[in-house]
């Protein structure tokens, strides 16, 4: 893993990122070469003419496959899942590119020349993809980790890895400490009498992570880890472990001290500028663009509910530093159905109407948030607005779920992204820590990744209920 503007990638698939890069950058030039078979052009120096639709067209696909998730460590579906990825971000591209060419006449670069591209870049993608990912040595790329401990926060690394799709990590041996149970099994236990330093050299290990249930009675053999530390292994506690390897902060390990001297939380005054110059203008934009959507989803909702009943639904969140507002969504559910109180959506939740299950499925009952966002009561990213009766609750219950709040709220965010639909208490506890990532986190380059990757959540109808 790589850290870029404090968010890890993996470097697996910033090799690919580069590579697809050089792929898109180079497209045109190779069409062209292909369009003018079986002449030999003259000569072999790309045109100037095709720099800047190479640039745009670059710019494009690579937007493209990073909305669609093709740069995530987890990819599900298999290879028929990342076939179908792949062909819909081309089908994207190619669509904007298109469209590129209709308002721009300048960068048209011919019909022959684009259909060729579009072979040329699909094909080398798809090599890159299949031939590159599966002969490459996996193996050898997974950072090899020891980790010291073999109590509840080592068997928490054991689950991770266990049911990570292509970690980044191997864990060659489990450390069991004096005084401490042990929760793994064997087989994966290394001898604690053995020098650290040693087993080090022997198992090839490049990291350390630390995660001792009790850091307490000398139990931590500072001098032997220093002594690793200095010989160019890497050391690290079990926060900064699962934040790098699943862009999480363990709420159950996780202290005041840590957040105190980690780094982070960094919101500089431009940033601010920057963050809400972008929220205004690109709700000025969408809304520009989505109004004939939004105008349909207002007739359908009258339809079915009646033209007495409300189209839009308002209810009171919580948004930065703890101030009420009021968000605004369409009606989704029938008007009686919080006539009990305040309650999460459950799957198949028989409040919601036909028209309400199609809308939320994909997003457009979300559509009128853009004017919470004009108005800068929300971001475009940013953790999700909960309502103050679970806020209450959750603040009470749950540690550091108040920091949440030190940003504004969003339409998408990093929990939406990385979290499954949660509906309750655990679920709060889930989401939060992803939240408590962003929020230690930010950047303008992670609201760039969010929103590109919110794309994929949309067009898939991932956790929407």
């Amino acid at each position: 893993m790589i850290r870029i503007f404090r968010h890890y990638i993996s470097r697996i698939y910033v090799v690919i990122f580069l590579l697809e890069m050089a792929v898109f950058l180079s497209a045109f030039y190779l069409g062209g070469l292909l369009n003018h078979l079986p002449e030999i052009p003259a000569s072999l120096v790309p045109s100037p003419g095709l720099i800047f639709p190479s640039l745009c067209y670059m710019a494009i696909m690579v937007a493209s496959t990073t909305g669609m998730g093709l740069y995530q460590r987890a990819q599900h579906g298999g290879d028929a899942g990342l076939l179908l990825r792949v062909l819909s971000s081309f089908i994207m591209g190619s669509v904007a590119m298109g469209l590129g060419f209709y308002l721009l006449p300048f960068l048209f670069v011919g019909r022959g020349v684009f259909g060729y591209a579009l072979l040329v870049a699909l094909t080398l993608v798809l090599i890159t993809r299949f031939v590159f990912l599966r002969r490459v040595d996996r193996a050898e790329l997974q950072r090899r980790v020891v980790v010291m401990g073999a109590g509840y926060n080592a068997n928490m690394i054991h689950d991770f890895e266990n049911r990570t799709n292509n970690p980044g990590f191997k864990v060659a041996g489990y450390i069991q400490m004096a005084n401490e149970t042990c929760r793994i099994l064997t087989a994966r236990t290394r001898d604690p009498g053995q020098p650290l330093s040693a087993l080090a050299l022997a198992e090839d290990i490049e990291e350390i992570v630390v995660a001792l249930d009790d850091r307490r009675g000398g139990l931590l053999p500072v001098d032997e880890l220093l002594d690793c530390k200095m010989s160019g292994i890497a050391v690290v506690d079990l926060l900064t472990f699962f934040e790098r390897e699943a862009g999480l902060l363990l709420i159950d390990a996780l202290y005041p001290g840590w957040l105190v001297f980690s780094d982070g939380f960094q919101y500089s005054g431009l940033q601010q500028i920057a963050k809400r110059t972008f929220d205004i203008l690109a709700s000025v934009l969408l809304l520009a663009v989505a109004w004939p959507v939004m105008l349909l989803a207002c007739l359908a909702i009258q339809l079915e509910s009646g033209w007495r009943a409300p189209i839009l639904y308002r209810q009171t969140r919580v948004g930065r530093n703890g101030v009420w507002f009021q968000v605004i969504k369409f009606r989704s559910m029938r008007t009686d159905a919080e006539k009990h109180g305040a309650q999460w959506a459950s799957k198949n939740d028989d409040r919601i109407t036909l028209v309400g299950r199609f809308i939320r499925k994909t997003r457009i009952d979300e559509l009128p948030q853009l004017f919470n966002v004009f108005k800068g009561d929300m971001s475009f990213v940013g953790p999700r607005p909960e309502r103050p009766e679970f806020v209450d609750r959750f603040c009470e219950t749950i540690p550091y779920y108040a920091e949440r709040h030190r940003v504004k709220p969003g339409i998408t965010g990093w929990a939406q992204l990385c979290y499954p639909y949660g509906s309750g208490y655990q679920d709060a506890i889930g989401k939060l820590q992803y939240d408590l990532y962003y929020v230690k986190n930010y950047s303008l380059f992670l609201d760039l990744l969010i929103m590109l990757q919110t794309v994929e959540v949309v067009l898939w109808g991932k956790g929407a209920r």
